[in-house]
């Protein structure tokens, strides 16, 4: 089984991909590679889409990369094969981002993403931190994963989903914060799941074993 993570010249892979790797190892889950190769992403049996920066920039890049973008549109779509987008790559998922300028995204799970608007005005965005989980529906990626594990978290946008069934566990940062994401075959963590100690590393080892 080969995982790649696409490397779309926008967010540093090395701790995602030494997380992957190793729990690709624990899982006998095969092969991890960062890959910018469209070729290695159309023939790879997961995918996953890191980001970090602004919503904007993140999507121009992964259009701007054609082969890339194609690949990794007909894997998902089309084959069926199971995507994991990360922080930003997981924003990427909604119909359309509004940082700095409306911005369409994938449209894989319908919905916006947004500035953080705490009620509390004392809070200070971006959100920075672990935050607690609170799970709103079971899936596989929360296998050994409860309401009250925390994650970290580094982002001053959020995504709103628009189907409440596509949102599978949220946070509180003076409000709901969505943490997960998910239908089909897809899923988005607003989180670094490579940062988040061993609550994340369960979550990619799940991911990992994940048959959609």
């Amino acid at each position: 089984m080969l995982t790649a993570l696409i490397d779309y010249e926008s967010g540093n892979l090395h701790s995602a991909e030494k997380a992957f790797q190793r729990m690709a190892r624990e899982c006998d889950a095969g092969e991890v590679v960062v890959t910018s190769d469209a070729d290695v992403i159309a023939r790879a049996d997961r995918l996953v889409l890191p980001g970090d920066g602004a919503f904007p920039a993140c999507a121009r890049e992964l259009r701007g990369h054609k082969g890339i973008y194609d690949a990794l549109v007909e894997a998902v779509e089309q084959k069926g094969r199971p995507f994991m987008g990360i922080c930003v790559g997981m924003q990427l998922l909604a119909t359309t981002g509004h940082e700095y300028e409306e911005t369409a995204g994938l449209d894989w799970i319908g919905g916006d993403v947004r500035y953080i608007d705490p009620s509390d005005k004392s809070m200070k965005v971006p959100h920075m931190g672990w935050n607690d989980l609170v799970v709103d529906h079971p899936h596989p990626i929360l296998d050994g994963v409860k309401t009250g594990d925390h994650t970290y978290f580094v982002h001053s946008y959020k995504f709103e989903v628009a189907r409440a069934q596509d949102r599978i566990a949220h946070v509180d940062y003076g409000g709901d914060v969505t943490a997960i994401v998910g239908r089909d075959n897809m899923l988005g963590l607003q989180f670094h799941p490579e940062k988040s100690q061993g609550v994340g590393l369960r979550m990619i080892g799940n991911f990992l074993a994940w048959a959609p």
